[in-house]
C-alpha cells in the first residue's frame, strides 16, 4: 500500500522487496559492469523489469488505442518508491543517482515509453527539478505528494513561439502590490498537462526567466483540450494558459532570474533519460525480431538464415549495444554539482536514431505483422520519433556539442 502523504516515506534501497533481492541478485552478478554499480542498482533493475513485463506491458496496447494516462498503474508505480528516485533519502527519496533514473526509464520504455514519458516528466522534470531549486519550506510544503504519486508533476516551458528557442519565451511574471507575482503567457507540447496537480512553470521577469510553482485551479490558471498524437499516446499533452495568474511569493524557486541555472541542470538529467529511453525502445525491438526471424519460415526454412535478415538482426543489435554503453557511461557523471552538457547531448544525439531505426528494421523483418498492431513494434517505431524532438532537438545537440567543443579548444 502507499503511505499516506502525512506519513514517513520507505526508501527504495531499503524497501523490503528490493532489500530481499539484493542478496540474491549480488551472487550471480559482478558490479564491475557500468549497467548494474552497485547491488542496489542491480535489484532496481530486477524489480522495474518485472514491473514492466508482468503489469505494464498487460495495458500498452489498449492505452496506446486510446490515449490513455492510467493513473492506477502511475500509483503502482509509486509503490515501488521511485518518484523521487534521485532525491536524497533524508527527504524521503530513493536516494540514488542518474544512472538508477537510466535504469527505471530504460526498463520501462521496453513495454510502454508513453507511460515511461508520463513517469520522466513527473520524476524528472518536475520532482528533481523543483528539489534542487527549492527552499525547506518548498520541499516540505510540496515533495510529500508527489513522492508518494498522490499529485502528479509537469513541467511548463515551451511556447508556441519558443521551442529550441527556449530563451525567447514570452510568458511574463510582474510582481505586484503585495510582492506576489502575476503570470500571463501560454506554454504548449506540455506532457502531463491535462492530469498534473502542480507544474513546474518558467517566466520571464524584468526580461530574465524564473522558476516557479504553479498549482491546477489556480485563478486564471487553464489547461487547453489533449493534443492527439502519433505516438507515446499513453502519455497526455495539451496547452497551457495563463491570464493574469496571481502566483504567491512563496511559490517563487530560487532567485529572481535564476531560473536557466536550475533548467540547464536538470536537463541534462532529461536528455540521459530519454537516451535511456531510446535504448529500452531498441532493445525490445531487438528481442521481437530475432524472436519472430527464428520462429517465421519461408521457402522452408527460418527467415533469420537469410543474410538480409541477419543484417537487420546484427547491426541492430550491435547499435543498441553501443548506445546502451554510451548512456550508462555518461549518466555516471551526470549530477546537480557536476556539467556534463556534452555528455548528456552526445547521449541523446546518438542513441535516439539508433531507437528509430531498430525499430524501423524490426518492422522489415517482421514485415505485415510488424506494421500491425498486434505486434508491439508498430508503436515502438512510432514511439521513437517523439525522442529526436522532445528535450532538444536532434538539431539542438549538433549545435550544443559543437559549442562545448570548440569551447574546450580555448
Amino acid at each position: 500500500m502507499r503511505r499516506a502523504a502525512s506519513s514517513s516515506f520507505h526508501c527504495l534501497s531499503a524497501s523490503a522487496g528490493i532489500a530481499a533481492s539484493v542478496g540474491a541478485v549480488a551472487a550471480r552478478r559482478s558490479y564491475t559492469d557500468i549497467f548494474n554499480p552497485t547491488p542496489e542498482h542491480a535489484a532496481l533493475r530486477d524489480t522495474i523489469a518485472k514491473f514492466s513485463r508482468d503489469v505494464v506491458d498487460k495495458h500498452a496496447r489498449e492505452d496506446d488505442i486510446n490515449g490513455h494516462f492510467n493513473r492506477e498503474l502511475f500509483n503502482q508505480l509509486a509503490d515501488l518508491g521511485v518518484m523521487g528516485v534521485t532525491i536524497p533519502e533524508e527527504d524521503h527519496g530513493a536516494g540514488m543517482d542518474a544512472v538508477a533514473a537510466v535504469i527505471v526509464h530504460h526498463e520501462l520504455s521496453k513495454y510502454d515509453p508513453g507511460f515511461c514519458l508520463a513517469y520522466l516528466t513527473h520524476a524528472i522534470l518536475f520532482v528533481n527539478n523543483f528539489y534542487f531549486s527549492a527552499s525547506p519550506e518548498q520541499r516540505q510544503r510540496w515533495l510529500p505528494k508527489v513522492l508518494s504519486g498522490e499529485h502528479v508533476g509537469a513541467m511548463g516551458m515551451s511556447e508556441p513561439s519558443a521551442g529550441t528557442d527556449v530563451l525567447g519565451m514570452r510568458t511574463t511574471a510582474k510582481k505586484d502590490a503585495n510582492g506576489d507575482y502575476v503570470l500571463n503567457g501560454s506554454k504548449i507540447w506540455i506532457t502531463n498537462g491535462t492530469v498534473a496537480d502542480v507544474f513546474l512553470v518558467y517566466a520571464k521577469v524584468n526580461d530574465k526567466i524564473t522558476s516557479f510553482v504553479v498549482e491546477r485551479g489556480t485563478k486564471g490558471f487553464t489547461q487547453g483540450p489533449k493534443i492527439d498524437k502519433c505516438g507515446m499516446r499513453a502519455s497526455h499533452m495539451c496547452e497551457l494558459f495563463f491570464e493574469d495568474v496571481v502566483v504567491p511569493k512563496e511559490n517563487l524557486l530560487g532567485a529572481e532570474g535564476k531560473g536557466v541555472v536550475g533548467m540547464m541542470r536538470n536537463l541534462e538529467l532529461e536528455r540521459v533519460t530519454l537516451a535511456a529511453m531510446s535504448v529500452g525502445i531498441a532493445e525490445r525491438s531487438v528481442e521481437l525480431m530475432t524472436k519472430y526471424a527464428a520462429e517465421r519460415k519461408a521457402f522452408g526454412q527460418p527467415i533469420s538464415n537469410f543474410g538480409q535478415i541477419q543484417r537487420y538482426i546484427a547491426e541492430g543489435y550491435a547499435d543498441t549495444e553501443a548506445a546502451k554503453a554510451l548512456v550508462y557511461t555518461v549518466s555516471q557523471h551526470v549530477h546537480p554539482n557536476n556539467k556534463n552538457r556534452l555528455g548528456s547531448d552526445a547521449a541523446k544525439l546518438f542513441a535516439t536514431p539508433v531507437a528509430k531505426r531498430v525499430a524501423d528494421a524490426a518492422i522489415q523483418v517482421m514485415g505485415g505483422m510488424g506494421y500491425s498492431r498486434g505486434m508491439p513494434v508498430e508503436r515502438l517505431w512510432r514511439d521513437a520519433k517523439l525522442l529526436e524532438i522532445g528535450g532538444g532537438t536532434i538539431e539542438a545537440h549538433h549545435k550544443n556539442i559543437t559549442k562545448d567543443l570548440i569551447k574546450e579548444l580555448k
